[in-house]
């Protein structure tokens, strides 16, 4: 017993001494996307909750791989955190034939904390206002329609992969460091189309400056109970499609495990705050938490949903 309370000792101290200088959380895509948000919220609460300053830190590029990779090599200590995100933690392993990170082995999970629906937006100057007239066009004229993205990778990309391969049509992939970026090229009539997660489309579906065309979920969101389910488009090969994105937070291998128990803590704390719930529910997130463990289940079981939707829709990044 003295041994055992001997060895626990400093993690218990490290814990309560936790933080002791500023924290950093790693975003991999640019300011203004679902990811991005949700982590200035989960800064805000902890700068205030732990009086120490908790900095966002966007590193976009090569479909989240960049700043999963930066996350993955920083000191297990507590102060660099990275927003775990379906597209580095559940798509990416099974998209790439090789990554400089195992998003299982590299990692150690904190808390998953919201669930992100995907939509389907297209420019107000678009030639198709619903699915049925996209997938009309896109069959007599193949190879002749773009679509956005967040990045190779990216839950926007392969949302964006199973559905071409569901209707069963050739359109061309246009790949954005992040939301803003894409968003301006759709308004504006460059790109026609993109999927993107539903707290980065409600206002400007809301606004009228990109047109809805459906949502990747079973049935239809609160946030925009006007916009139909893909399934309710018409096409049978789009009946239970669905294609939901998660944010959670993660921290390097072989950080503390009192470290990671009080981030968990305070985080589902934060959730539960009425200020928070209220600030999610009007930027669409759905609030998740729960613990470190069943955030590692859920990824694993992620992976392997994932990994299955990438076999069957052929995509491919080298």
């Amino acid at each position: 017993m003295i041994v055992a309370l001997g060895a626990t000792w400093p993690a218990m101290a490290l814990a309560q001494g936790y933080p002791a200088r500023p924290i950093r959380i790693i975003v991999q895509f640019t300011p203004g996307t679902s990811t991005d948000i949700m982590a200035r919220v989960v800064a805000q609460k902890l700068s205030a909750r732990f009086n120490q300053q908790v900095i966002v830190d966007n590193r976009p590029g090569a479909g989240a791989v960049l700043g999963t990779e930066i996350g993955a090599k920083a000191n297990p200590d507590g102060y660099t955190l990275t927003m775990a995100v379906s597209s580095a933690f559940g798509i990416n392993p099974t998209l790439y034939a090789k990554l400089p990170y195992d998003a299982i082995k590299d990692f150690e999970p904190i808390i998953n904390l919201a669930l992100t629906p995907q939509t389907l937006v297209a420019s107000p100057s678009a030639a198709f206002k619903t699915v049925k007239e996209f997938a009309a066009i896109a069959r007599d004229k193949p190879g002749t329609i773009n679509y956005a993205s967040l990045g190779s990778g990216s839950t926007s990309h392969l949302t964006s992969e199973m559905f071409r391969a569901a209707v069963g049509v050739k359109i061309n992939h246009i790949p954005f460091k992040g939301s803003g970026d894409a968003h301006t090229q759709i308004m504006g009539g460059q790109i026609p189309m993109m999927f993107d997660a539903i707290p980065a489309t409600l206002p400007h579906i809301k606004s009228g400056k990109l047109r809805g065309l459906g949502i990747a979920t079973l049935n239809r969101s609160a946030f925009l109970p006007d916009l139909p389910t893909l399934a309710e488009s018409g096409l049978e090969s789009l009946a239970g499609f669905e294609a939901v994105g998660w944010i959670g937070i993660a921290a390097p291998a072989h950080t503390p495990a009192a470290v990671l128990d009080r981030l968990n803590t305070e985080m589902q704390r934060m959730l539960n705050e009425p200020d928070v719930k209220d600030r999610l529910n009007t930027l669409a997130f759905t609030p998740m938490g729960g613990t470190r463990k069943a955030f590692g289940d859920y990824m694993k079981a992620e992976i392997a949903k994932w990994g299955k939707a990438v076999k069957d829709s052929g995509a491919r990044v080298d």
